[in-house]
């Protein structure tokens, strides 16, 4: 067996691994040092210095310790060493905890419930005037806290009865809180962005930039439909009755509107702004960022001890998560890579003599495939570095097919029979709300985000003219 043979056997068997439920870091991990040590396996070197000893007539039991020593003495573990050194200095990745701290502190702020009722009366004339406030709710939350299932489970408290009660379609109103939940990981600043980042070489600030356009493309394409249907369809989304809403005057509806809606949007957009212009670095917009989440919380009087342990112990538990998964990948990808596995897939793809569109169209097939078992930064870290080194034979920007992906993986959430917004949804609802009403809601969203692929597709300039306008070609 040729070493990309089993370079290709060792994937499989991954795959395979991940099918059985097996913690996919440390699956990563094993297999790396696993073949890793065949692959680097070299007696000549692992035992020179028992050969050394041999010949200086040393004592059995010098003799004994330098040779166990010899199964330690492969390239695999100083290689894993040097991996995790570079995962946990890189400085791409130290944005991800500040970013995760801040949303985990403005999920704990308890303004969301404020910010979905200012959003319900200002819109109130609106078609679906409800369901366009949890919308628009769920699109800023989740651009504030990057957490879909953070996000999901809390509108689904606080929205989804609101609209139940108000005579809301269930299967409308499960979409419109799956479908806002998931943006963000596509608008900035986006967490996903910062790890696509970091394993494709792209600049992090380009990266929000290309995808401030096309984030908004898919919301706007969501207020739409939802605005659209209500019109067509009235009996899903009825308009709402004056005891519910009741007549709020004009003076009041600013106070509440500056006193939820505009903290939370100049926190995102200073973070955001200072970022694209150059302010501040990723990380050091993201410090500021945790440290505005930390007021924001205080100014509520949501600041408690007990929130600020709950928000640092999570934000460590996925910074671990993260990280252990880049320690595992690269450790798994430079393994493959040297038995020339990334070689043969990409003489393969290569020799297939396909179109840049029917290569981006069959990469995109492959990813939004692997959203149905895998979550997103598991998809980013493993399996899109495949893709990247056949990018330059197509012609194809990172940068754009980055944008692509985080499109893609909008679906990875939404798509039965593994849709997690629809599972994170379902664990808080009412009994009554089935499944299966949830994924019917689900699926006019998708086709909104194969919509907005194709969007994307045809018109490439809506990621390129952002960056080229504020950074140049």
């Amino acid at each position: 067996m040729t070493d990309p043979q089993i370079a290709i056997m060792m994937l499989g068997i991954f795959i395979l691994i991940i099918f059985l439920g097996f913690p996919i870091a440390f699956t990563l991990m094993a297999l790396g040092v696993l073949f890793g040590y065949f692959a680097y396996f070299n007696p000549g070197r692992m035992w020179r210095d028992y050969d050394r000893a041999v010949e200086a007539g040393a004592g059995n039991w010098e003799l004994i310790e330098t040779w166990v020593g010899g199964f330690f003495n492969n390239r695999i573990f100083d290689l894993f060493v040097n991996q995790t050194y570079s995962v946990m200095a890189n400085e791409v990745l130290t944005a991800v905890p500040l970013f995760l701290f801040m949303g985990y502190i403005v999920e704990r702020a308890n303004i969301v419930d404020r910010l979905f009722s200012t959003l319900y009366i200002a819109a109130k004339r609106l078609p679906g005037s409800m369901a366009v406030a949890a919308l628009i709710t769920c699109a800023l939350f989740a651009t504030a806290t990057g957490i879909v299932g953070a996000v999901v489970t809390l509108m689904g408290l606080l929205a989804l009865p609101a609209m139940l009660k108000a005579r809301y379609d269930t299967s409308f109103a499960s979409g419109v809180i799956c479908a806002g939940g998931t943006l963000g990981i596509l608008i900035p600043p986006s967490i996903m962005l910062i790890v696509y980042a970091a394993a494709s070489g792209v600049s992090i600030v380009r990266l929000y930039a290309g995808a401030l356009l096309p984030g908004f493309l898919l919301a706007g394409l969501y207020l739409i439909y939802i605005i659209g249907r209500a019109l067509l369809q009235p009996s899903v989304a009825p308009k709402p009755r004056e005891e519910d809403v009741g007549d709020v005057p004009t003076g009041k509806l600013i106070l509440m509107v500056f006193t939820s809606f505009v903290p939370l949007a100049v926190l995102i957009m200073a973070v955001l702004g200072s970022i694209l212009f150059g302010l501040a670095t990723p990380t050091e917009a993201a410090s500021a960022g945790a440290l505005g989440g930390l007021l924001l919380a205080a100014v509520y009087r949501a600041l408690t001890w007990q929130r600020l342990r709950e928000a640092v112990y999570l934000t460590m538990k996925t910074t671990a998560m993260v990280c252990w998964l880049f320690v595992g990948s690269w450790t798994f990808s430079s393994v493959f890579s040297y038995l020339g596995g990334e070689h043969l897939i990409t003489e393969f793809v290569t020799g297939l003599d396909i179109s840049p569109l029917t290569f981006l169209l069959l990469a995109q097939f492959i990813i939004f495939l692997l959203g149905w078992p895998l979550e997103w930064s598991e998809i980013i870290i493993i399996f899109v570095p495949i893709f990247l080194p056949l990018l330059p034979h197509f012609g194809i920007d990172p940068l754009f097919f980055g944008i692509l992906v985080a499109l893609n993986l909008q679906t990875s959430f939404l798509t039965p029979p593994m849709a997690m917004s629809a599972y994170y949804l379902k664990g808080i609802a009412p009994p009554q709300v089935q499944l299966t009403q949830i994924f019917r809601g689900c699926m006019p969203f998708l086709a909104m985000v194969f919509l907005a692929m194709i969007v994307l597709y045809n018109l490439p300039q809506i990621v390129f003219w952002l960056p080229e306008v504020v950074y140049g070609r």
